[in-house]
């Protein structure tokens, strides 16, 4: 592999420092004693424990894990079914078809998403809260699971379908024991990639979210509106570190099922 070149660095660093920018001026002014981002007043973690004794913050903050890791199992579930069903059918066009529509839902705007929602649950009769912000997730994860386990499936051989079906497993042990350990990594990246888009969505959850049911998200957006206080940035703060912990964790993970896949080599 060809190394980076001195100008390549510099445009490196300076992509990433205006990415990574703004989210360290807002966690070096969560510690700030004097309530605003004017000017540094001192060091302080009271808006920090503001976060931990808000009670109402903290139900929602379960609220927002909840709904995150449920959708996130259940869209994982059905959407790794989804990619195998999609690589074992027989008809090139409608293979083709189905994956465009996956596709399709990927880039549809947020917007236009929950705005069909909430039109389809007002129709339907569905009350919005908690379930509305559950089926909706759902659903915009599946198309995401989908594509992350789509290439582990199309890169396994069909010669160990074979061989496992002549040794006389049945279809059940050939999806347990030879499929689902085959595509196990595309199924974690296809399970954190969608905990990650549930945790931070917006749009969606802003159209089908109702009264007394809220998440960080719009939590954070009502209280941005109602005036900036430190105690957002604190809570930004632990979001960011969190989800910092998440990809680290991500990153061992798929670092050590590689060097298990390689024997260690």
């Amino acid at each position: 592999m060809r190394k980076l070149s001195k100008l390549g660095k510099v445009y490196l660093a300076a992509v990433f420092f205006i990415l990574y920018a703004p989210i360290f001026y807002l966690i070096f002014y969560s510690f700030n004693s004097g309530g605003t981002m004017s000017s540094f007043d001192g060091f302080t973690l009271e808006h920090y424990a503001a976060v931990f004794n808000d009670t109402r913050l903290i139900i929602i903050l379960m609220n927002t894990v909840i709904v995150a890791l449920l959708s996130s199992l259940i869209s994982t579930a059905i959407g790794v079914l989804g990619a195998i069903g999609i690589v074992f059918l027989r008809n090139r066009k409608m293979r083709n078809a189905v994956l465009s529509l996956n596709n399709i839902l990927i880039v549809s705007p947020d917007v236009i998403i929950g705005a069909s929602f909430l039109i389809l649950f007002t129709m339907i009769g569905v009350k919005l809260g908690f379930a509305s912000v559950l089926i909706s997730h759902i659903a915009f994860s599946i198309p995401i699971v989908v594509i992350m386990v789509l290439p582990k499936l199309q890169e396994m051989s069909s010669s160990l379908i074979d061989a496992a079906a002549d040794l006389g497993a049945s279809k059940r042990d050939i999806l347990t024991r030879v499929i689902i350990p085959y595509i196990k990594p595309g199924i974690f990246a296809g399970f954190f990639l969608a905990l990650t888009y549930s945790l931070d969505d917006f749009a969606v959850t802003f159209f089908v979210t109702g009264n007394g049911f809220s998440t960080l998200s719009v939590e954070i957006y009502s209280m941005a509106r109602a005036g900036i206080t430190l105690t957002i940035n604190a809570l930004s703060a632990l979001i960011f570190v969190v989800t910092l912990g998440l990809v680290v964790g991500y990153y061992f993970f798929n670092q050590r099922a590689r060097t298990v896949g390689t024997g260690g080599q």
